[in-house]
């Protein structure tokens, strides 16, 4: 029998329809299985002055004023892509790889990693939360961080003397394990552990963290912990670890700490939080305790312990112009023949103004004031000398008084 004229255009337009819905519906799959991958960057440079350097780590006397080109004082240079691809089921697979460089030079900031400053692959979900693997933040650190002294002072001028607490962003872990839980009612966990990779023992050259923070409207407070195991039981400086896991990764060796440096392991509790009086002014405080503590081969027999506290101010003065102000104390406790604890006391400003959204010019100027003993080296007592932020740890002052100034350019594309 055939079918009329009307049967087939009505047919026909099933087809069409039943086409569409195809199509539609390949590409809602096609977008639920959507991938993405960013580009990014940071350039920074500027010239840094500092009145008094010594002319090595540790020495006491020779010092000379220095006028240098520095790379990075307001935020790292560096190159990096990341990406994310969603599996389904609110589940997404993501990764981060990035790249420091010296944008006076053009050299690698870190010689022989490509990715120093970041590279893992992970998954992440908004019920579950976020799990990572590779060379990465610690926990303590980035839970910590929305309240570092390093947010408007820098890490090169602002970070506590001799980032002597690690919260500025110059540690990464290696072969590293992080969890973030999601943020439940204004509160977010956070756990990491680095594999020491050592032959006959689980715990060396390991690294583990563990953090909590807490945001309510204007009020936020972070808490964590944070231990760090030589590899060789205090038989190697953190600088020249032999396991993969620790290399070229170690929080940093300053004037404050040189003489800890074969320490068995190093242990930091911290704690930090912050307050936003108004949309242009705000203050962030922050607290930490850390602990080295003596092995085998240590220059000292006893745990050496320094507090530090802190305080930034931050006003927006205009909506171009950023100004802040902070003030630190460290003190080292008595130990290991020091009779007379080190102190340092160090006074910073900032002004930042933003000619777009990518573009700003920066001005800091710093001051550290150290006073009392501490150890060099070879575990002598010596008089402590000042050095600021961690951005001079390699070129502390030669006394014990550091003033330090900088100015730059930064863009971020």
């Amino acid at each position: 029998m055939q079918t009329s004229t009307t049967e087939t255009q009505l047919n026909k337009r099933v087809l069409k329809l039943s086409a569409v819905a195809l199509a539609a519906g390949l590409a809602a799959g096609a977008a639920q299985a959507q991938s993405s991958v960013t580009l990014y960057g940071i350039v920074d440079t500027g010239i840094g002055y500092q009145n008094n350097q010594a002319p090595a780590l540790g020495a006491t006397s020779g010092g000379h004023a220095s006028t240098k080109m520095i790379n990075g004082i307001w935020s790292g240079s560096r190159f990096g892509m990341k990406g994310s691809e969603d599996l389904g089921g609110g589940t997404k697979a993501i990764f981060t790889l990035e790249e420091g460089f010296n944008s006076a030079t053009g050299a690698m900031a870190v010689s022989g990693l490509a990715f120093n400053r970041q590279a893992f692959v992970g998954l992440t979900d908004a019920r579950l939360g976020t799990f990572t693997a590779g060379r990465q933040y610690t926990a303590y650190y980035t839970l910590l961080s929305p309240w570092s002294p390093t947010t408007w002072l820098t890490g090169a001028f602002g970070a506590h003397p001799g980032d002597i607490d690690s919260l500025d962003t110059n540690y990464r872990a290696n072969n590293s394990f992080v969890y973030m839980s999601p943020t439940i009612g204004g509160l977010t966990l956070g756990g990491s552990y680095s594999i020491g990779g050592e032959p006959g023992s689980f715990n060396a050259g390991s690294t583990w963290s563990a953090a909590a923070q807490y945001k309510n409207g204007p009020l936020g407070i972070a808490a964590g912990i944070q231990r760090v195991n030589n590899s060789a039981e205090g038989g190697g400086a953190w600088g020249s670890f032999s396991t993969v896991s620790n290399a070229g990764g170690q929080p940093a060796v300053s004037a404050l700490n040189n003489g800890y440096q074969l320490a068995q392991a190093q242990q930091r509790i911290a704690v930090t939080g912050g307050w936003q009086f108004t949309p242009s002014f705000d203050i962030s405080v922050s607290y930490s305790n850390v602990q080295y503590v003596p092995g085998v081969n240590s220059k000292f027999a006893s745990e050496a312990v320094f507090n530090t506290y802190g305080a930034v101010l931050h006003w927006k003065a205009t909506p171009a112009l950023d100004l802040a102000g902070g003030y630190s104390y460290t003190k080292a406790a008595k130990a290991n023949g020091v009779t007379d604890g080190a102190q340092y006391q160090q006074i910073v400003f900032s002004q930042y103004y933003s000619l777009s959204k990518r573009t700003a010019f920066y001005v800091l100027e710093a001051f550290t004031r150290a006073n009392g003993q501490t150890l060099n080296a070879s575990g002598a007592v010596i008089n402590a000398t000042a050095t600021v932020g961690d951005g001079f740890n390699g070129t502390p002052s030669a006394s014990r008084n550091l003033f330090a100034a900088g100015a730059g350019i930064v863009h971020r594309f």
